[in-house]
Order: structure tokens, then C-alpha cells, then sequence
């Protein structure tokens, strides 16, 4: 073999290594930073009987300390439910709640409705009277945004919290049932983004691009369930630790746990780890990893898109546990942002 295509041969076979640590091009940069914090939390739907939103008191008075400007939530947008309705094939007809009773209310389609509440936001006053709050959270609940409406609906005195002005008594019923529901869409960041008089929460899950095209998709389901299975023992330790400190009336602790490196250190590797060391003949497993990974980075540029125009904003990031430490990496690589350390907030 020639002396030069040994030379080639080599140097296509060495790993190739990033020539620029695009995480420090922002070093010296003029004007304040973006502080993200990622707050990885349980899911509360799975919390035991029993449970009480004012068991996140705590843990909200710490958020609160941080101060943000911005809270994203765990859901899909307006957009990309509109988006999921008008191609059902490709992304499923059953992504999003239905806005019919919204829409019927307000005369508004989804497209519509996205539309005037980016309007109504613009041009918002700083002192809203209750017939805005109360069309604005009509206007969300159609734009399919519902925790947002809730953030309006909280703002409400008590004795405004009643139909009118194009929220009618089905969608007060929504709201209702809202405010009892075992979401920390709404128990935690709509009721923080209250608290601090924020007018909304900002949707950034996505699901376009994990929606893994396969022939056999129990097939697909099955490999990727054989392949968690052989999870090891200190997932169930963590498990058998969360369920323990969720029975409490006090859910900091939980909360400390759950973003505790170490925890989120074995919950990463038991996502992934054996998934991609599967050996399924047709690479389902190793799809999955794939398709999650195109989840994360999605979700990690809606943040972004957050606070796009808001150089040094404070971003809170409520978000599944098991997305943080995707989260936190991704986050910390991006230009003008630093990420916050989660445990020091909780202390």
C-alpha cells in the first residue's frame, strides 16, 4: 500500500476533536449574562394520594428567591399543537388537549388565537382590569396555553374569577379543574409566574422529531423495554428514595434529591446507557437514544428562544428530571449564559 494512503487511512481512522471550545467565545463579553436555572422535577401526577399543592411552598419561596424573569414549562406549545393538527399522519392525532369549548367562546381558531395573545402580550398595560385577564385567559385556553391562563386566572381577585368577556362557564370549569389537577405545570410554575406577577410560562417540550418512524412499533417498544430492564440497582435506590420523601407534606427535601448530581448521574445513565449497549438486531434502542436526543436539543433551543431578545434575563426551567442533565450541558455551551446551581438555590 502507498506510504500516503496509510497516511490517509490513519488520519480517517483517528477521532476527530473540536478545534474551537465554542463556550468560551463569550469570555470578556459586554452587557449582563442570561442566569438559567434547570429545576428538575418529579412529574406530580404520580405524586401518592394525598398530596396537597402546599407541600411545594417551600420549594416555590426558594424559586421565588431566584427572581425570574422567564418560566418554561414541560408542554407543547400552541404552535406545535396547531402544527400536530394539521399533520396528523406525521405527528398523531391525539398531541394536544382540544380547544373546542375556546375556540366556541371566542370565535378563534388555534392559529388565531396564538396570534392575538402574542398581540394582546405586546401591548399589555401594567395595571390589567379583570375583564382583560379574564378575555386573555380565554384567549390562551384557545391558543391551547392552558397554564398561561391559569397565570391570569390566579391574578384575578377571588370575586373576579367568574365567566365574562369571553370566558364562559365551561372554561371556568377548565380553570377549576386546573387548579386541582397534579401537574407542575400548574401547581409550580404557574403559581410561581403569579407570585411574581409574570403574565405567563413558556411552553418548549417537542416531540417532532421523537416520533421514531418503524415497521413494528411494538416491536420497537418491547426492545427498548427489555433494554431498560437491566437497569441497575442504583436506579431503584433512587426510585425507592423519591417515593419515600414524596409522601412528606414538605417536598423540598424531594426536591433536593431529585436534582442532586448523583441522582441525576444515574438517572442519564439508566436512560441511556443500556439502550444504546442493546443488542436488538434492528437498532431500536439505539432509534430511541437518537430520537431523544433530537427531543432535548429542540427543547433546549425553545428555551433559548425565550429569552433571544432579553440579553441577562433570569430563566427558571421546569423540567422532567431525567431531561436535566441534557439540559444543564447543552444550556451552559451557549453564548452569553451561565447556569445556575440548583442545589445552592434549594439550600
Amino acid at each position: 500500500m502507498p506510504f500516503a494512503a496509510v497516511l490517509l487511512g490513519a488520519a480517517l481512522a483517528a477521532p476527530v476533536r473540536a478545534q474551537i471550545a465554542l463556550e468560551d467565545l463569550d469570555a470578556g463579553m459586554t452587557g449582563p449574562r442570561a442566569q438559567v436555572l434547570v429545576l428538575g422535577t418529579v412529574h406530580l401526577r404520580t405524586m401518592p394520594p394525598g398530596f396537597k399543592p402546599a407541600a411545594l411552598d417551600s420549594l416555590l419561596a426558594r424559586l421565588a428567591g431566584f427572581r425570574p424573569d422567564i418560566v418554561t414549562i414541560e408542554t407543547e406549545s400552541g404552535e406545535e399543537c396547531d402544527l400536530a393538527a394539521r399533520h396528523p399522519a406525521r405527528y398523531g392525532r391525539d398531541y394536544c388537549p382540544t380547544t373546542a369549548a375556546a375556540q366556541a367562546a371566542t370565535g378563534m381558531d388555534m392559529s388565531a388565537a396564538i396570534a392575538a395573545a402574542d398581540a394582546t402580550f405586546k401591548s399589555w398595560p401594567t395595571q390589567p382590569t379583570p375583564a382583560q385577564r379574564r378575555r386573555l385567559a380565554a384567549v390562551l385556553l384557545a391558543a391551547n396555553d392552558r397554564a398561561s391562563a391559569y397565570v391570569q386566572w390566579l391574578q384575578l381577585p377571588p370575586g373576579e374569577r367568574r365567566a365574562g368577556d369571553s370566558l364562559d362557564e365551561s372554561l371556568v370549569r377548565l380553570l377549576e379543574q386546573i387548579g386541582t389537577t397534579n401537574n407542575e405545570n400548574y401547581q409550580l410554575a404557574a403559581r410561581l409566574a403569579a407570585r411574581l406577577g409574570l403574565q405567563r410560562v413558556h411552553a418548549v417540550d417537542n416531540h417532532t422529531g421523537d416520533r421514531i418512524d418503524v415497521p413494528d412499533t411494538k416491536a420497537f417498544v418491547q426492545a427498548l423495554e427489555a433494554a431498560w430492564a437491566s437497569g441497575g440497582a442504583a436506579l431503584k435506590e433512587n426510585s425507592r428514595r423519591e417515593a419515600e420523601l414524596a409522601r412528606a407534606s414538605d417536598l423540598l427535601p424531594l426536591y433536593r434529591a431529585v436534582n442532586d448530581p448523583e441522582h441525576l448521574r444515574v438517572l442519564a445513565e439508566a436512560n441511556v446507557v443500556p439502550a444504546l449497549r442493546s443488542a436488538s438486531p434492528q437498532g431500536y434502542p439505539q432509534m430511541w437514544v437518537a430520537g431523544w436526543e433530537v427531543r432535548n436539543l429542540r427543547m433546549v433551543a425553545n428555551v433559548r428562544e425565550t429569552f433571544r431578545e432579553r440579553p441577562g434575563a433570569r430563566v427558571l426551567a421546569v423540567v422532567g428530571a431525567s431531561h436535566k442533565p441534557w439540559f444543564d450541558r447543552w444550556l451552559g455551551q451557549l453564548q452569553g449564559v451561565d447556569v445556575v446551581d440548583v442545589p445552592g438555590v434549594l439550600k
